[in-house]
């Protein structure tokens, strides 16, 4: 039976090349954009605009310019459609309803538009500033809410509190990949983070702790019934009892997710792949971080905390 735990520092050197680079590209994100991500009007706040005039005659400069006579500096103005479908999506600052038709009025100036055909979403600030706290307390709360649940389902094991933190860690692992793909993307791609993104991350979370927590029960099944065997041949033989169903569940999701990139329609294939890369990185570091990360810590080999460990033994004993 190969023993997958052995190849731990492997797996955590491959975990530190995927996200190092990501937490760069967020920092030069950060320095050249002013965010680690583009955020859309979900956290923004502000008004995008989906017009479509009747005829030739509007360009970008054209509606820069009126919207810039309403006090909007910094917008973004992209041509959608084909090129006979005068298709424009604007995205601009908050704007009252008094406003907004003032606008729309001087954008008519340019060449009629057809008014059955756009749309204006709006978004608050303070409803951006509040959705950002919410996501921010959910995951903050999940961690904890995790950990607890962890420790009292496993306070027969000795050490128990390590499990929950392992969970957590395999966990936060995930959300660093996703978030270091999303901010690359964000600048090649031109993706924004939205309220999807949110539910993908919060997904991804859930099916991570999932695949760890059924790793972590069978290890606490096989340590009384292998006493006397060593902590990591317990362990590498509780990853090869559960691997089978940890891919067989991930799989069914993985095909769902292709076949919907590859046939769905584009409004959620952003949401998708986000979700797919998740998952993904969730399978990965449910078997080759949290587990390893148990062992590790067992053996001493964390830095500061193995060594903490360690002395505490030498005075125990």
């Amino acid at each position: 039976m190969f023993n997958i735990v052995q190849k731990r520092r492997w797996y955590f050197l491959l975990s530190a090349l995927v996200i190092v680079p990501g937490l760069a590209v967020m920092l030069y994100s950060t320095i050249t954009t002013g965010a680690p991500f583009r955020l859309s009007i979900d956290f923004l706040g502000g008004s995008i605009y989906e017009l479509k005039f009747e005829s030739a005659g509007a360009s970008e400069d054209g509606i820069r310019r009126v919207f810039t006579e309403f006090g909007d500096d910094n917008i973004i103005i992209q041509q959608i459609g084909g090129a006979g479908e005068f298709r424009w999506s604007v995205r601009a600052g908050f704007h009252e309803v008094a406003k907004t038709n003032d606008i729309l009025t001087n954008l008519g100036e340019l060449a009629p538009i057809d008014r059955d055909s756009f749309g204006i979403e709006t978004v608050s600030a303070t409803i951006g500033g509040e959705v950002t706290r919410s996501a921010l307390a959910a995951v903050a709360v999940g961690a904890l809410v995790i950990t607890g649940f962890i420790v009292i389902a496993f306070r027969q094991v000795p050490k128990a509190i390590r499990y929950g933190l392992c969970a957590i860690a395999a966990m936060i692992h995930d959300i660093l990949v996703v978030m270091g793909v999303m901010s690359l993307l964000g600048l090649l791609l031109g993706w924004e983070i939205d309220a999807l993104f949110l539910t993908a991350v919060l997904t991804v979370v859930g099916f991570s702790v999932q695949d760890s927590i059924v790793v972590f029960d069978r290890i606490r099944e096989n340590i009384p019934k292998h006493l006397g065997e060593p902590y990591e041949t317990i362990v590498n033989r509780s990853i090869w009892e559960t691997i089978h169903r940890s891919l067989a569940t991930q799989l069914n999701a993985f095909f769902i997710m292709i076949a919907i990139l590859l046939f769905g329609g584009e409004t959620v294939k952003q949401f998708i792949a986000i979700l797919f890369i998740g998952l993904l990185s969730g399978t990965y570091s449910s078997i080759f971080t949290a587990v390893p990360l148990l062992v590790a810590w067992e053996k001493g080999e964390l830095p500061f905390i193995g060594s903490r460990v360690d002395a505490t033994a030498g005075e125990a004993a």
